[in-house]
This record gives C-alpha cells, sequence and structure tokens, in this order.
C-alpha cells in the first residue's frame, strides 16, 4: 500500500490521541476502510513509538518512578486482582510493557541486597529481560500477574511484540527467497555473505544483476514495516546508503507500504517497492 504524504499525515494525526489499544486499531480500521490492518498496525505502532520516545525521561526520574510505585502499591492493597499496572500505564500515556519493566525493576531493587546504582549492570538488565519474557520468574505473585497483564497488553512494545516482529520479518525473508528462487535468480543471502567475510549486508545479493522499471537492481532489502520518513531515513543512513557503497544499486520492499515521495533516490540506486515486482528482467531481456 502506497500511501502519499497527505494520506499518512491524515492517519498519523488520528492518532495522536488514541492509547495503544486494540480497540483503538479497530476504531482506526474503521476509519480508514480502504487500508490493510497490516499497513494500519504498522503505522499504529511507529507513531506511537516516536510518542514514546519523545515523552520517555519524563516517566523515568526518580520522583515519577517512586510515585508510579506507590500508586502501584496502593492499587494492589485495594484489590491485587485489578488490571493495577496496566491501568496506570494508560493513564500517564505510556506503554504497559514499559510501565511493567519500571516497576518491576523498583521491586527489585528494594527487595535486593545490591546498592541502586549497582542494580543497572548488564547482569541484573538480564535478570529483568527473563522475567519479562517469563513473568512467573518474578518473586511475588501478584506483581507476576500485573507485568503479565501488561505484556499481553501491550500491541507495541514487549517481549511478546518483540516475538511477533521477530516472526513476521523471518516470515517475509522466507516469502522473498521462494519469490527469487520462483524467477530462477541466483542469490547469496545474508548468512552466506556474513560467512564470507561481510559485517553489513542486505538480505539477499543478487549473483547476477536484473532490471526493475528500467533500474539495475544488484541486491534485495526486506522490510516487514510500512516505511514512513523516520524509519526510512535511518535506514537510508543505517543500512541502505552502506550497501549501494559496496554492491551497487538495489531495491527495498516495504511489505506494508511507504509514504510515496520517499521513492526519491532512484536515479541514486535506492528504488522502493511495496511487494516484489512482477517486471523484472534478466540479463538476456527477458521478463522472469
Amino acid at each position: 500500500m502506497i500511501l502519499t504524504k497527505a494520506q499518512y499525515d491524515e492517519i498519523a494525526q488520528c492518532l495522536v490521541s488514541v492509547p495503544p489499544t486494540r480497540q483503538s486499531l479497530r476504531k482506526l480500521k474503521q476509519r480508514f476502510p480502504s487500508q490493510s490492518q497490516a499497513t494500519l498496525l504498522s503505522i499504529f505502532s511507529q507513531e506511537y513509538q516516536k510518542h514514546i520516545k519523545r515523552t520517555h525521561a519524563k516517566h523515568h526520574t526518580s520522583e515519577a518512578i517512586e510515585s508510579y510505585y506507590q500508586r502501584y502499591l496502593n492499587g494492589v492493597r485495594k484489590n491485587g486482582a485489578a488490571p493495577v499496572l496496566l491501568e496506570l500505564a494508560n493513564e500517564v500515556d505510556y506503554a504497559p510493557s514499559l510501565m511493567a519493566r519500571i516497576i518491576l525493576e523498583r521491586f527489585l531493587q528494594k527487595h535486593e541486597e545490591a546498592p541502586l546504582h549497582l542494580f543497572s549492570s548488564a547482569a541484573s538488565k538480564s535478570v529483568i529481560n527473563s522475567m519479562l519474557r517469563d513473568p512467573s520468574q518474578i518473586p511475588d505473585g501478584v506483581l507476576a500477574n500485573q507485568v503479565y497483564q501488561c505484556i499481553v497488553n501491550d500491541c507495541c512494545y514487549g517481549p511478546l511484540v518483540d516475538c511477533i516482529k521477530h516472526a513476521i520479518g523471518h516470515e517475509h525473508e522466507v516469502l522473498l527467497r521462494d519469490l527469487l528462487l520462483e524467477k530462477n535468480l541466483s542469490f547469496l543471502d545474508e548468512d552466506q555473505l556474513r560467512a564470507r567475510g561481510y559485517d553489513k549486508t542486505p538480505d539477499f545479493i543478487l549473483q547476477v544483476p536484473v532490471a526493475v522499471e528500467g533500474h539495475i537492481i544488484h541486491w534485495i532489502e526486506s522490510k516487514a514495516s510500512f516505511g514512513d520518513e523516520c524509519s526510512h531515513h535511518a535506514y537510508l543512513h543505517d543500512q541502505f546508503w552502506s550497501y549501494w557503497n559496496r554492491f551497487g544499486p538495489g531495491l527495498v520492499i516495504y511489505w506494508y507500504g511507504f509514504i510515496q515521495e520517499l521513492d526519491c533516490n532512484r536515479e541514486r540506486g535506492i528504488l522502493l517497492h511495496a511487494c516484489f515486482p512482477t517486471d523484472i528482467v534478466t540479463l538476456c531481456h527477458s521478463v522472469a
């Protein structure tokens, strides 16, 4: 799904004042019925992540953390079965999984012998990450249940979302591999390239270049997301131009669409598509 900048801004504007819940996503789908669910979810997630980055600092002051922790304690004293932590996260407009991390860290700091400043070690972060992935490891049943509620109700952050995103990304890489094989195109994948000593690599290097819409393509990158301005410019800086410098011009597939105006580097060697191209031309000038 390719959107104009104006169409994207209209969708993004609708997300300014809505919480990151599945109910909000359903309302968004009703508001924009012509857009796919996957595209709207990707935009929804990316816009919310931008909001979290802008407001992250205010939730991590010592005053804010202590205030959240005391509110959590007061809430579970009244009713430990109520979704206290989830409701607190929604009230202060912070991702439930990230709120769960704050409270879990504060709980462990209080119950550990280690001083507060020592608890930020890599080992302690590893323990916290493990507890967030499996709340049954948390040595307090009420908190474990509260954290679990936050994890399963967060559609933008947390270990469950990370797992889903990883699976979706891998699924689309497999899809792209199958399409390349179907077209009888010879390629090297990321693992093969790293085995040859490359550190930064696209998903697939074409051993024999092809042409797409009159542009020579040496590599293809799969992105199981929507290409908005923020993410695309970051990818250009961190990945795509590096690929171009090493391997030549290439193709980026944003499977959930992108902003049309971002496809402005074709003449410089980076082509954007929202699906696998159907007009691939090989060196023998036949359509693959």
